[in-house]
This record gives C-alpha cells, sequence and structure tokens, in this order.
C-alpha cells in the first residue's frame, strides 16, 4: 500500500468515527446556535497557528451562514504561549465587533494546551457566551497545559468536538518513527460543516429565515449576500456589504 492510500484508509476510518463520536454534541449545539442565529446573533471562530485555517473555514463560505466572524491572530501563532497574549487579542475582537451573552464561540487547538485558545475560551464564557472547544482528546488528556490555570481547553469548554486525532497529528509512518499525513484539518473542517449543517437544518425546521451565502461567482450572488449582510454590518470583521 503506498503512502497516500494509507493515509486515505486510515483519515477516512477517522473521519467516520469522528462522525459516530460527535454526533451528540452536534445534535446538542445545533439549536443552541440556531436561536442565537435566528435573534440576530453572531457565531464566533479562534484557531491559533494552523488551527486557523480551520476557524476560517465557516467564515464569508459561500453555502455557509453569514453570520459567522472570526478572531484573527496577526502573528499566525506565532506568540500562542506568551501568557496574557490570547486575552489581548479576544478583548480587541470585543471592542471592534461585540462578544454578546448568549452567542457561541467555537474555539480550536489540535492539543488543547496552549495558552491563547485556553485564553480567549476563558474570556468568552465570562461574557456569557457558550463556548464550543474542537481539539484532539487524545492529545489534550495527555499533554501538560501551558496556562498558568492549569486547565487545558476540553476542561474550560462548556461541549467539546472530538477530531479524533493522534499525538502529533500525522499518521502515516515513512521512516524511523517519522510520521507525515496530519489529519486535524481535514476532520475539523468537516465537523465545522456538519455542525453548520445542522443549525441550517434547525433554522429551517423551525421556521425561520437561511442567512446562506451564494457564491460570488453565481449571478445575482453578489446582491444576495450583500443584503444579508447589512443585518451584520457592525460585526463581522469580513464585510460583504
Amino acid at each position: 500500500m503506498s503512502l497516500s492510500e494509507n493515509y486515505f484508509t486510515r483519515a477516512n476510518e477517522m473521519l467516520a468515527r469522528a462522525w459516530t463520536s460527535n454526533a451528540p454534541t452536534i445534535a446538542k449545539l445545533a439549536p443552541l446556535i440556531g436561536r442565537s442565529v435566528a435573534q440576530g446573533g453572531v457565531l464566533h471562530t479562534f484557531g491559533s497557528g494552523h488551527s486557523e485555517l480551520i476557524a476560517r473555514e465557516i467564515i464569508g463560505r459561500a453555502g455557509g451562514l453569514v453570520c459567522v466572524n472570526g478572531i484573527m491572530d496577526p502573528t499566525a501563532g506565532f506568540v500562542e504561549n506568551l501568557v496574557g497574549y490570547g486575552t489581548r487579542l479576544i478583548e480587541r475582537h470585543d471592542r471592534q465587533y461585540q462578544l454578546l451573552s448568549g452567542e457561541t464561540i467555537i474555539v480550536i487547538s489540535n492539543s488543547g494546551k496552549n495558552s491563547s485558545p485556553i485564553e480567549i475560551a476563558l474570556y468568552a464564557k465570562k461574557k456569557g457566551l457558550t463556548v464550543v472547544g474542537l481539539t484532539a482528546l487524545s492529545m489534550s488528556t495527555t499533554y501538560a497545559t501551558v496556562h498558568p490555570d492549569g486547565r487545558k481547553l476540553h476542561e474550560v469548554a462548556d461541549y467539546v468536538l472530538d477530531n479524533t486525532g493522534v499525538p502529533g497529528d500525522a499518521i502515516v509512518e515513512v521512516q524511523d518513527g517519522i510520521k507525515a499525513g496530519p489529519t486535524s484539518t481535514l476532520i475539523g473542517c468537516s465537523l465545522l460543516n456538519w455542525l453548520m449543517l445542522a443549525v441550517i437544518e434547525w433554522l429551517k425546521t423551525n421556521g425561520h429565515p437561511l442567512p446562506i451565502l451564494r457564491s460570488q461567482n453565481v449571478p445575482g450572488a453578489i446582491e444576495h449576500n450583500r443584503a444579508l449582510a447589512e443585518r451584520y454590518k457592525s460585526r463581522l470583521s469580513r464585510q460583504l456589504a
């Protein structure tokens, strides 16, 4: 079996396991986030370092909800373990776009032990937001936290989504203990899309409008997207209006 085939087989097994193990949590989150969206609320995301790719997956996304905003780290995670930095990031985000009680934030950290994601989660909880931690429980339950609080992301979060990843992320051994083929982005993005579809289904079932963005390559989509974004004009960092 080639390295690519090995990755394909194992990653899909993990993806299936993630679907099964996270389905109950997604079912609980869908109405919670759906009610907030129906009332005009915003869903916030944060991912430090490579996890920012996952956080961005549902921001300004064709086929996704318009009301998603991200907390962006200009250092791209370079100082994610500088104690206090995550708090400064979310304070700035709060001043610019507002974190409102009853809204939800998804904090993504594969290891679950780094300082910035934990500080983001702690601040959001104090503001009355529901905190969802997306992490690899196999890592976050094993490694020591960097944050002086002593807790890890899964211990701070109200709900946890497990990407079912392995310590070190990569799953294919290529030579003498050296591994390649990480899975956190593949499965993390899938988890968020499953969650967004569950929220959309809840909105549809309960008779609420569906604030779903269209691809700007489709005729009339730009006007449609601008009209959707108008309601959130002061709260989205990626303005569509």
